[in-house]
This record gives C-alpha cells, structure tokens and sequence, in this order.
C-alpha cells in the first residue's frame, strides 16, 4: 500500500458524515471536482471502495463505516488540539456548537448566552433543535442539553436549570365543550397535540405521578408536532390539549388563555444538564460558555 495522503482522509470523513459530494465541497470551501478527486486519490491507493455514489448523494461501504468509525475519534481530538492552539490568542474566539431541545434552548441557552455574543463578537454559538438522544462526538457538536437522566456516563455534566414540571393545558373554549380529566386515563376521550421523539420514530407517552404511582398515557389526537411550540399553538387556539413545560404555558395561565388539568398527576423531572467529553474543557470559548450556564440556586 502507497502512503496515504492524510489530507484525503480528512476530505473522505466529510463527505462519509454529510452524505453528499457537494455539501462536503461547500463545508470545505473547496470544488466538487476537488474532493472528488482527494476521494478517487484515496480509494486507488488503499486499492477499495469507500463510498457508493448514488444520484441522489454518496453512502459509505461497509470498509468506508469501518474506516469513519475508527478514524472520527482522533481527528476530533486533533481538531480540538489546533482549537485550542488557535484560543491561545487574546480573546476567546472560534464555533461552540450545542444539541438541545427548543423548550432549554428558549428559556435556558438563548437568554444567557445572549449577553455573552455581545461581548464576544469572535465567539460564535450554533444551537441545533433535536428531541433525539444523538452521539455528540460523532456528529461534532461541543456539548449537547438533554434531561439529567438522560445522559451518558462517559460525558461531563453540569445541570443549568432546576427541576421543572409538566401541565396538561387547554383553553377555556376547549374545556366549555369538554369535561376536564380526572385522571390520565380520562385523556383517552380527548384530543391531544401529540410529540413525535426523532430518536425512535414513535409518539411521546405523557408521564405522570401520584402518591408513588406512575402512569405514562398514549394519548389521542389529530396534530403530530416534532417540536413543543406547535403543542402550544394547538391548545392556545382551542384544537387540543397540550403537555409542556410549566414555565412555558404559566403566562398564559396567568392571563387566563389556558387552564390546566390533573396538576395533582403532575409530574417533576430532573433539570436540564449540559454534557460534554473532556476534550473540550479547556477552550477558553467553550469555558465561558460553561460558566454562563452553570445553574446557581436562587
């Protein structure tokens, strides 16, 4: 086998993550003939076929799997090196990018690292909305948000919010046609804003508690949303009944455009935890970031 060229490598794990010859040239800034070329390059010198081209992107083998999986894991570690070289500089400058769900992203993230942005204009934060339990190593994110039962035991952890409860809510034009609930298994008779977990493909189960008993309910209903603004929207606008946060639907209760139902079944859950792997700990972008999150009590 010849020498490989390692910029080849570095092309192929872009093109193997985005599916796609041309999203791969864009991320790279380069043409499309270019990273085609670095991917034949490469292929004729491990004399195997690492990718499938289709017309509609590019798929790897199972020796281009094989090679993505075992090569992903060092060059995220080089990257975060040549990050950290590059933090060096004065002031704390390079991408954070962060996985979380839209309701931490609303009330948590944006409205603390706000502040942040503005007095560091060479910081730049992407906050990407996914209900899914991914592989933030593997999909280069720095650290995603997720509940604080939720999170692997390989990654660091801090929580950045405390505890919050889930309501079950209605307008009061809803509930003028229907019987409010008793219980969770009354939200059978109910129509119900539904959330569907891009993790496993299926419908969210509402969970409650009472007295130690817990009861998670398939509910029914005419509207599936993959996001929790659309529930809300639903029960505003008197369709449904929706499942969100406390917090999110408590000025509406408060201005009497909801109500809500079975508080006595209404559960907590753990506070929402930011996680990360240890490599990324030590740049300076990435420390500030933690430090404008960490949850204080009071």
């Amino acid at each position: 086998m010849s020498t490989i060229n390692f910029n080849g490598l570095s092309v192929f794990i872009v093109v193997a993550r985005e599916r796609s010859f041309t999203r791969a040239a864009a991320h790279l800034g380069i043409s499309q003939s270019a990273v085609s070329h670095s991917i034949n390059a490469l292929e004729e010198s491990l004399g195997m076929r690492l990718l499938t081209r289709t017309t509609r992107g590019a798929a790897p083998t199972e020796a281009g799997e094989r090679l993505l999986s075992n090569l992903t894991p060092y060059y995220a570690g080089i990257e975060a090196e040549l990050s950290a070289l590059t933090a060096l500089c004065e002031k704390p400058s390079g991408t954070v990018r962060i996985s979380t769900h839209d309701h931490a992203a609303t009330t948590i993230i944006w409205p603390k690292l706000g502040p942040l942005l503005r007095n560091y204009p060479d910081i730049t934060l992407e906050i990407n909305i996914d209900y899914g339990l991914i592989d933030i190593v593997s999909e280069r994110y720095d650290a995603g948000v997720r509940n604080g039962d939720q999170i692997a035991n390989d990654m660091i952890a801090m929580r950045i919010s405390p505890d919050y409860r889930m309501l079950v809510v209605g307008s009061p034009d809803y509930f003028a046609q229907h019987d409010a609930p008793m219980t969770p298994h009354d939200l059978i008779a109910h129509n119900c804003a539904n959330l569907r977990l891009s993790t496993h493909g299926g419908i969210y189960a509402w969970e409650f508690e009472k007295d130690g008993k817990s009861v998670n309910v398939q509910v029914p209903g005419q509207m599936i949303f993959n996001t929790s603004p659309q529930l809300l929207t639903a029960a505003l606008e008197g369709y449904a009944l929706a499942y969100a946060p406390e917090d999110l639907v408590e000025p509406y209760i408060k201005a009497g455009k909801l109500v809500t139902a079975l508080e006595d079944w209404s559960p907590h859950f753990p506070g929402y935890h930011l996680y990360y792997p240890s490599r990324r700990h030590s740049l300076p972008a990435f420390q500030l970031v933690l430090d404008a999150l960490r949850y204080q009590v009071g």
